[in-house]
């Protein structure tokens, strides 16, 4: 029975280490600091390849569905190491659990994720649990015990189009540390040895922002890339050193990088520039007005109306009806009493019964309402926004700082996204309510005050990093061809 209630409680642990991506409560408002610091940023680099024209060099990316953000991450990695180095660098990107869990549930996690979501205090207690010293040890253990010869199965499949195992390999998920650590080392050594003798890179990107798990940090690791102040703290008080840590921020989807073999200075008025031309500064307004309105045009939206945007994440998720039924009436009364129009796009996800509902809203004559399902293009959608709607998780906010847009935070998952709100709030480009009601009075304050949403733009901006995916690419790159360098010259 001991045995028993242990593989239960282990189950159920990494099923809330993972991250989620809806809630149906609020949550008291954390007040944990969690500030970005100063700003890592690379000398430029040309995107010349580095590697030998006689072979491609292969990377498997670890990950897990369980949301959108561990997918998207790898996806944008992928696609910054392909235009750095075209053609020569094939990346195989798996979710471990699904594909190669060896039973129920450990191939289920991605459904099971978002049952535990629901309920936020039992996500809270098992994530908390799990970070206890015997929660981390009990983790190591049953996945090593039940899970080692499948999973490694996975990690020495033949990646991209050769016939072997990958160069390297890179995680982009909590729990694919310390395992495949494991085997990684066990392959290197020729089953000597499951603790030394490692010779295949391994890095891990954390995909979250404000806190993370324990589990995202393994002192095994080559390299640990972190998005923040606090991350990098957390690293170092699970025994990294500083030389494993590199701090540029979150790997984001192409649409909101910066320009690749530009100079990534932060917080000068060159990065204001191109890539942000929507959102300059004030001696500019001119040129942002016109390239925010010429994008609300190809979108089929209304050009020169106040504009909020309303996200669910991926699953639509989140509490998304009330606080568009909310906000839409809201907005609706405050243009009657001003004579003023409003404009609000909701961005549903998959969640076809939100789509459903507030598209046969009578939303009235003084709010233009667009419902949207799952989008490909949220840049241009965020882009032709003047503030935005959201659940607090790290991607979305990393996004929105990038396009200069304030955020109103609706709701977080406790642990890993509790920090994302006080981020967001000290930094000054934001603020968190629960309540639908407190949501759209305080978007409706918001765009009532251009004043107030420009100085929020500015601060979004400041916080923003949007060459974080290519540097990171770029260390990345650097580490598997100084790999394949050293392998060749022993050859």
């Amino acid at each position: 029975m001991r045995i028993f209630g242990a593989v239960t409680l282990f189950l159920l642990v990494n099923s809330v280490v993972v991250e989620g991506f809806s809630f149906s409560s609020p949550q008291t408002r954390p007040s944990v600091r969690n500030q970005i610091g100063p700003y890592e940023a690379r000398t430029t680099l040309k995107a010349a390849s580095l590697a030998s024209d006689e072979e491609k060099c292969t990377i498997q990316i670890l990950m897990s569905d369980t949301g959108g953000g561990h997918r998207a991450s790898a996806n944008a990695l992928r696609d910054a190491l392909d235009t750095l180095h075209p053609g020569k660098i094939e990346c195989d990107i798996v979710d471990i659990y699904t594909d190669y869990g060896p039973f129920w549930p450990v191939n289920s996690y991605v459904p099971i994720y978002k049952i535990m979501a629901e309920y936020s205090f039992l996500w809270k207690w098992f994530y908390e649990f799990g970070e206890t010293p015997y929660g981390l040890w009990l983790n190591d253990f049953l996945l090593e015990t039940f899970c080692f010869n499948a999973f490694r199965n996975c990690i020495e499949r033949p990646s991209g189009s050769t016939n072997k195992r990958a160069d390297m390999v890179i995680s982009v998920h909590p729990l694919c540390q310390s395992l495949p650590l494991k085997i990684l080392t066990s392959l290197d050594s020729n089953n000597k040895s499951r603790d030394v003798g490692r010779t295949t890179p391994f890095a891990t990107v954390v995909t979250d922002l404000g806190g993370a798990h324990a589990t995202w940090f393994n002192p095994g690791a080559d390299k640990c890339f972190v998005p923040s102040d606090v991350l990098y703290q957390k690293a170092l008080s699970r025994d990294l050193v500083s030389d494993q840590l590199i701090q540029y921020g979150l790997p984001i989807r192409r649409g909101f990088w910066a320009d690749v073999g530009t100079t990534t200075e932060a917080n000068t008025e060159d990065s204001l520039k191109g890539f942000f031309k929507f959102f300059a500064p004030k001696e500019a307004k001119t040129e942002a007005q016109s390239g925010r309105e010429n994008i609300r045009s190809k979108l089929g939206l209304i050009e020169d109306v106040p504009t909020v945007m309303v996200v669910g994440g991926g699953d639509g998720m989140g509490g998304i009806i009330d606080q568009a039924l909310v906000l839409g009436r809201t907005l609706n009364e405050k243009a009657i009493d001003s004579g003023k129009g409003y404009q609000m796009v909701v961005i549903c996800g998959n969640n076809e019964n939100a789509k459903k509902t507030l598209e046969e809203e009578n939303w009235g004559t003084g709010v233009n309402a667009q419902i949207k399902g799952f989008v490909n293009n949220m840049d241009e959608y965020m882009r032709a926004s003047d503030a935005i709607v959201t659940k607090a998780g790290p991607g979305t906010i990393a996004e929105a700082s990038i396009c200069g847009l304030p955020c109103l935070l609706s709701s977080y998952l406790p642990g890993q996204e509790e920090g994302n709100v006080p981020f967001v709030e000290e930094s000054g480009f934001g603020k968190y309510c629960s309540d639908p009601k407190d949501i759209a009075d305080t978007v409706t304050t918001w765009l009532a005050s251009p004043d107030m949403l420009n100085q929020m733009k500015q601060n979004a901006l400041k916080a923003a990093r949007p060459s974080a995916t290519v540097d990171i690419a770029r260390d990345l790159a650097e580490m598997l061809f100084e790999h394949k360098r050293i392998s060749s010259s022993k050859a």
